[in-house]
């Protein structure tokens, strides 16, 4: 009698250096992203909350999703935010029982600074072209299964 082995299929070298080349642009984002949240005297929890909020008021709940942290984190950070007058509590005009975090106008501010204060996001994506960079956008894009805008 044989015997049956069950192997998963081993990555090519071709995925396998994309992986690490993945791995290594995460890694400088968000060691500039720290950089970028300490020169505005945030955490990087505290910047990336705020970021996030940016784009549109959440619950806890909802933050601590996309983060994939826990609320109870959540709230700590909005409670700091919140102290700062860069985030506020209100209620959610489609259930009143629920509360949502959004940014101050001086959040807001802030949210963009930090975004254009990102130097990894002008240098090394500064080096492609407009073509280059428009065809590594649609490659994440399909990467992530969003659809392209």
């Amino acid at each position: 009698m044989g015997i049956l082995v069950c192997m998963t299929p081993r990555a090519d070298s071709l995925t396998v250096e994309v992986v690490d080349l993945i791995g290594t642009v995460v890694a400088r984002y968000y060691e500039e992203y720290e950089h970028a949240a300490a020169e505005h005297s945030l955490t990087g929890a505290q910047a990336r909350v705020l970021r996030l909020l940016s784009l549109e008021p959440l619950p806890m709940r909802k933050i601590a999703e996309c983060l994939k942290c826990e609320p109870s984190n959540v709230t700590g950070i909005v409670d700091r935010l919140e102290s700062r007058g860069l985030v506020e509590r209100r209620p959610d005009p489609a259930d009143r029982r629920v509360k949502l975090a959004a940014p101050t106008d001086d959040g807001a501010r802030t949210a963009e600074a930090l975004r254009t204060s990102l130097h990894f996001a002008r240098e090394p994506l500064g080096r492609l072209t407009v073509a280059e960079r428009t065809l590594l956008k649609e490659l994440l894009q399909r990467m992530l299964g969003v659809a392209p805008e």
